[in-house]
Order: structure tokens, then sequence, then C-alpha cells
């Protein structure tokens, strides 16, 4: 399944709403706001709209993709496709198709102040279920940018431009540290119920960093985090669900010892002391050796990992000895009012630079596994995302300007014979729109150091074991 962002057809419908938005509210600025699952929250910029222009946006939709409008491709420059709809010239950063009729099936559901536009499957025959915390989470972010007057991406630019980076790179860490903290004084008030902290996120949100940060957080309130590794608890080899493809799924869910872990997280919260198991990757075996672990009066348990959510994991011990946090990297910034920053493209960037820089894989390798990723995310992750008692968002308003040099280099690896060549161009025109930062002045416990390197961190086992393997594998392949 393509991204919202790489379908010519959605990016198709996305020229008619602004048209259409041009034509009923001509005084009005168009935002295209956030994806959602399934979906895209669009507004018009300071101004709520009811539910009856909510409908009149609808309509005149609907008959404008009926209508089977032209569209002309006028030109490609400075990093946007220039179109040409009826008479309105409208800048994207995305191919379109040419007509209208070639939008796709789509219904409009009002949705705080604006409008969700929903892509579902018989979009007009199922029940659309609204993400509230995700929404709530992008509407937090959105309120402290416009508390500190930072809306488009040539606002941060203009930060740089001025040598006033360090001052941004300041702000932002103390807000995530802050909202840290305050997850930290969450977890103190339910202290008495709380006994295990579940994180999970989907690939490159920046987990295991978050993990340490609120581990030292809960150390400061008095607290006692005792981490345990999700992958200690993967079955043997023989023994691991394969893909389509036939490679080892290790982010399938039935990859662990669910009955295993399920007694021993029980056994955990019940203050009784257990033999955790150690896993080897280059083995693909559970090791012998085992580690105790127990809670005591002052310890709480941190488990970290993309099923961490999951109800498959805890299914026999009661929901209210657990708190939830979902992490993802939810960049708000948009290129302009009509161009957003596609979250994905954020993470995929995050992930490539960290590829080549700690586990030797060339943009080539991370681009052929995304899809994968991808699939496992949609399987795996998202559907419990709403479950969680916090959502942090783990995104920085300056972080692509760091990533820049990092990605534009293993970006550079890849040849115009690549098949993910086109992935590399939508990639650079993306990273064009952004000023460098020197990321020297990045604090050594940022998340994005996570990304580039010089973490003061160790890695998460996940990560570490994943790149065993890939050594392990390559070995055999050359031997």
């Amino acid at each position: 399944m393509l991204e919202t962002h790489l379908r010519k057809d959605r990016q198709t419908l996305k020229l008619g709403l602004i048209k259409v938005t041009h034509d009923l509210f001509p005084a009005e600025t168009f935002e295209t706001v956030c994806s959602i699952p399934n979906g895209v929250f669009c507004q018009l910029v300071g101004s709520a709209l009811s539910e009856r222009e909510v409908k009149k946006i609808e309509l005149a939709l609907h008959k404008w993709v009926a209508e089977k409008q032209p569209i002309q491709l006028l030109s490609d420059q400075d990093g946007y496709y220039h179109y040409k709809v009826n008479d309105l010239i409208i800048k994207t950063i995305h191919p379109t198709s040419e007509n209208s009729a070639l939008a796709d099936q789509f219904r409009i559901l009002p949705f705080f102040g604006g409008y969700v536009v929903d892509f579902s499957p018989n979009a007009t025959n199922t029940t659309f279920s609204l993400p509230r915390r995700l929404s709530s989470t992008y509407g937090k972010s959105q309120l402290w940018l416009s508390n500190i007057k930072i809306e488009l991406v040539s606002d941060v630019n203009n930060y740089i431009k001025a040598g006033r980076y360090q001052e941004l790179i300041n702000i932002a860490e103390a807000l995530q540290e802050k909202e840290i903290a305050d997850i930290a004084d969450m977890v103190m008030r339910e202290r008495r119920a709380v006994k295990v902290i579940l994180i999970a996120g989907p690939s490159s949100s920046g987990k295991t960093t978050f993990s340490h940060r609120l581990s030292t957080q809960l150390r400061v309130n008095g607290l006692r985090p005792v981490p345990l590794a999700l992958d200690d608890y993967f079955v043997n080899r023989e023994f691991t669900p394969k893909d389509e493809k036939g490679n080892y799924d290790f982010d399938a869910v039935e990859a662990l010892d669910l009955d295993l872990l399920d007694k021993h997280l029980e056994q955990l919260v019940n203050g009784e002391k257990i033999q955790a198991p150690l896993f080897d990757f280059q083995t693909g075996c559970r090791l012998q050796e085992t580690r105790e672990l127990e809670l005591g009066n002052d310890g709480i348990l941190v488990l970290e990992g993309i099923h961490a959510l999951n109800p498959a994991l805890i299914s026999n011990i009661t929901k209210s000895v657990f708190f939830r946090i979902y992490v993802s990297a939810l960049f708000g910034l948009n290129i302009d009012y009509l161009n957003r920053i596609p979250t994905t493209d954020v993470r995929l960037i995050r992930r490539m630079v960290r590829d080549e820089k700690f586990r030797g894989f060339m943009p080539e390798r991370t681009m052929s596994q995304w899809p994968s990723v991808r699939r496992g995310e949609r399987k795996h992750i998202f559907k419990f995302q709403e479950e969680c008692d916090v959502m942090f968002n783990s995104s920085l308003i300056y972080e692509m300007n760091a990533l820049k040099p990092f990605a534009e280099h293993a970006l550079n690896n890849l040849t115009s014979d690549s098949v993910h060549y086109e992935t590399k161009q939508r990639l650079l025109r993306l990273l064009s729109f952004f000023e460098p930062i020197d990321h020297s002045q990045i604090p050594f416990n940022s998340i994005l150091r996570e990304f580039i390197g010089g973490n003061i961190f160790p890695p998460s086992e996940h990560d570490y074991n994943l790149f065993l393997h890939s050594q392990r594998m390559h070995k055999n392949a050359n031997s």
C-alpha cells in the first residue's frame, strides 16, 4: 500500500480541495494539518468551519471530480510542481494526475473546527473512528508552535540564518524534557497501583532514548526503574515465524514467547523474583544463563518495544498495574499551508541516517526494507496507539535541518540505475527546503542523537541484536 502522499489519486483530490475551498471561501487560507490513519486533517487558518460549511466543501469536491476537470503541469522548479487547475495556480511537492476524475474515493467529516478527508476503502459504507488521542497530541504540538511564533519551515530557517539556532535547539529540547518529567510525575501519582511502564512506538520514533530519559526522571522521583528487554523473550530461531518472502519476521508478536513473558510479568507484579531469559541473536537461541530480577518496594518495570501495547502481552494481568506510553515522531511543521512534511518521510530519513552510521546499511537496503517495516507497523502497532495512557511526540522542530547533511550524504550513494532513485529524488526535494544546522550544539541526551550519533545512552538491545543478526547473515552469505 502506497503512503497517502505518494498516491497520485489522493494528491489529485488535494488539488480539488484547494480549488473548491478557494471558490467557496476566497478570503480564507486552506491548510493541510496532518495525516491520520486512512485520512488527512485539514482546516482554514484561524477560522473554524461549521458542519454545514464542511458539507458544502464535500458536495463541491464531488462535483469537481465528476466534471473530469483537466489538471495542467506548468513547471517543476524550486522544489515544487506548478499546476494549473482551471484558473488557479497551485504549487505542490508531490505529483498528481492530469484529470480530476482520477481522484481517489473519499468522504469528508467535520472534526475539531476543520474536517477529515477519509480515504478508507468503501468509505461511504464504513464507520470512521476518529483518533482522539493522536489528534490531541498533534493539537498540543501545534499550540506550542503557535506560542513560540513558529509555524512553517521558513520560520526555523530564519532562526538559523540569523545565527539563533542554539536558542531554537534549547527551546525544543526543554519542551521534551518538561514533557518527560511530566510523564514521570504522572507515574508517581499512580505509584500505588502502577508496577509496569509499557513503551511502544513505530520504527525510528526514538523509543530507546525516551526510555532512558524517562528512567532518569523516575529516579529523580525516588523510583528504581528495572528494564526488561522484550528481545530476550524471542523464541528459538527454528520457531520464528516468516514473512511472505520467507524471511524471519522478528516484528511479528508470534516471534515472542508470550506465555513465559506473561508468567514473568505476573510474578514481578506480585513481588516475586524471576529468572529472566537471555537471548543470543548470533546463535538464534536462548542462553542457558538467566538474569535474576525483582521489583522490590521502590522498583518499577520499564518494558520497551514495538509490541508493548499489544494486549497479548498482558492478557492475564489486571490492566491497572500498567502505565502505557506511545512514542512517535509527529513532525508538525509545514513547508507552507498547502504542503505538509509527511511524518513517515521524517522517520524514513531518521532510519536511513542511523542505518548508515551504526549498522553499515546503505540507503538501498533501508528503502528496500521500509515497505515491510510499514506493513508491520500497520499490523502490529498503529491499531493499539489509542490504547495508551499518554502519547509522546518525539519530533524536534529543528531535526530535519540537523539531519539534512547526513541524509544527503547517504542519498548520494544511490545511483540513477537504482530502483529507489525516484525515492532519492523525492527526499532530496524535501530536504532542499531546510537550512542545515550545526549539529555539534545538540545535547548528547537528545533523541536526535540516537540517529546522528554522540548519544550518551547505549543503543536498544533490539537495534544491537538486529545488527548482530545482519552481520551473521552477511558473513554466511560470503562464506
